[in-house]
């Protein structure tokens, strides 16, 4: 079975936060879904070793989405086949003195994946338009040279403008985007809270902070919206994924992610016929030990 995604959930036009689901409402069943993600997990290492061999062009994979919505289960499942040698996840905590002392941008310049790699940006750049624009007190932090009630309209434009430069650099360069919200409902947050605090084996996940956050969703759907709206382009586009049935986040996304791999027609290398007679040199050589 192979089911294409991509144009699905693609975001060309204006985006409505509360115009797409958060709920998979097609036919494909949950064990047809385990089974294609088995399926695609195969296709997606045989694609990365392509990637990596070919050398000239790198994938930037960006998750974005608000507290348990499935970010660490998603990377777990969808990535668990993939060679760790071509694949590097970095997770974004609050910045440390040291991040805060340069432009809110540096810190993801220095994990942007190497050519032949996938890095995968566990919350990302964003933060700076998404958390930082529901508290605008945090941006003091990083001596923005303005006041809080200073963080305007145009303060946020010019973070716009920032990684919509910042992508268009990437990309012109032989990274790959592909950003993806996972859009989870405000009721299963909450049902995925509760299990945290229910099941002790995770307890760990569950952060008394997770309260207060949740109060401000409606502020944070607005910032997703405009962010969303602001900095979805050709060639870094965003993905809305539903995020209701992990199970299908999962099939949807590593569908995304092999489409986007395809279309770098990667190729493997082709030696020159120098190279190829000092190839067969030396298995004359091995042969004859």
């Amino acid at each position: 079975m192979d089911l294409d995604f991509s144009d699905n959930f693609i975001i060309n036009d204006q985006f409505s936060i509360k115009n797409v689901e958060t709920e998979y409402k097609g036919k494909l069943t949950k064990e047809d879904g385990m089974r294609m993600l088995e399926e695609e997990r195969v296709k997606l290492r045989e694609l990365q070793e392509k990637l990596y061999a070919d050398g000239s062009k790198s994938l930037l994979i960006v998750i974005q989405a608000m507290d348990a919505a499935g970010k660490d289960s998603l990377i777990e499942h969808v990535f668990s086949g993939v060679n760790p040698q071509g694949c590097e996840v970095t997770s974004f905590k609050t910045p440390s003195t040291k991040e805060y002392s340069h432009d809110f941008l540096w810190r993801q310049y220095l994990a942007v994946p190497a050519k032949g790699k996938i890095g995968i940006f566990n919350r990302s750049h964003y933060e700076s338009v998404l958390v930082c624009k529901v508290h605008p007190e945090y941006n003091l932090n990083e001596k923005v040279w303005k006041n809080v009630g200073e963080f305007d309209a145009k303060f946020w434009e010019n973070r716009y403008e920032s990684i919509r430069n910042f992508e268009k650099h990437l990309a012109e360069n032989g990274t790959a985007i592909v950003k993806l919200f996972l859009n989870v409902s405000k009721k299963e947050q909450k049902k995925r809270l509760i299990e945290r605090i229910d099941e002790q084996e995770k307890n760990w996940k569950f952060s008394l902070g997770d309260l207060p956050e949740r109060a401000l969703w409606d502020k944070y759907m607005a910032c997703y919206e405009e962010a969303i709206n602001e900095t979805s382009r050709k060639h870094a586009p965003w993905f809305v994924i539903p995020a209701d049935d992990k199970w299908f986040t999962r099939v949807a996304v590593i569908q995304i992610i092999i489409d986007s791999l395809n279309r770098m027609d990667l190729k493997y290398p082709v030696l020159s016929d120098k190279d190829r007679a000092a190839l067969q040199a030396a298995k004359h050589q091995l042969l004859g030990e």
